[in-house]
């Protein structure tokens, strides 16, 4: 337990409720006699505090993001297959209790169960050190993790489904530039959306360049559809 506080960065001062966001229904109903709880409460409550935490966070840092869009980009933050990638990041499957028959058929690799268990980790950091400690722990291992990858994979994804909203609509990225020498250039790339410019994105590659623009962009469009309702 005390390598998985050294993961988590935090240290809990009610180590049962650790034990407890370790513990699958299994293994519970196996050792029923002694009294011992699942994690499946905790869970519910993570799922809270991770939904609230990632919501805040979006709300902050994409004022000009419709509603639609947020709330698409905090299902794919809290989604199952993100919630995996912490579990292989803290080891988890390492510290579950599980049922006999549910060891034996892999259950500590099974991401339903990975995913449910860092749902009740977080639940249990919450209760046992406050919001601020959950949040800490949200944002190093989900938010900043999913924004470093957002980098390179997600803006013009999302550019392109909120102009899809529309039949007809057309994207288009344009390099307008580059400056600085061969070995530290910075490229300048425009998006147009029929045509009209919509956002503008530099970068030391021209996929850096067209995400950055891309990311203006989603917010001159979001503007946009505000400015229509």
């Amino acid at each position: 337990m005390t390598r998985l506080e050294e993961t988590l960065g935090y240290t809990f001062t009610n180590q049962s409720l650790l034990e407890k966001a370790l513990t699958h229904s299994s293994y519970a109903n196996e050792n029923r006699g002694q009294g011992i709880e699942s994690n499946e409460r905790l869970e519910f409550l993570g799922d809270s505090v991770l939904g609230m935490v990632t919501a805040d966070f979006l709300y902050r840092t994409h004022p000009k993001m419709p509603e639609g869009e947020l709330t698409r980009m905090r299902a794919t933050l809290v989604c199952e297959e993100s919630l995996v990638e912490v579990a292989k990041a803290w080891s988890l499957g390492e510290y579950l209790k599980l049922g006999k028959g549910e060891y034996a058929a892999g259950g500590s690799k099974r991401p339903s169960i990975q995913a449910d268990a860092v749902e009740a980790v977080l639940a249990a950091v919450y209760l046992d050190g406050g919001i601020g400690s959950a949040r800490r722990i949200i944002q190093t291992y989900i938010l900043d993790q999913e924004a470093e990858r957002g980098r390179s994979r997600d803006y013009k994804t999302t550019l392109q489904e909120l102009v899809q909203r529309k039949s007809g609509q057309v994207l288009s990225y344009r390099l307008t530039g580059s400056s600085g020498p061969d070995h530290a250039k910075i490229f300048m790339v425009e998006v147009s959306l029929n045509g009209k410019t919509i956002g503008q994105g530099a970068g030391h590659s021209k996929k850096e360049a067209e995400q950055n623009a891309a990311k203006a962009a989603i917010a001159a469009v979001g503007e946009l559809e505000e400015a229509r309702e």
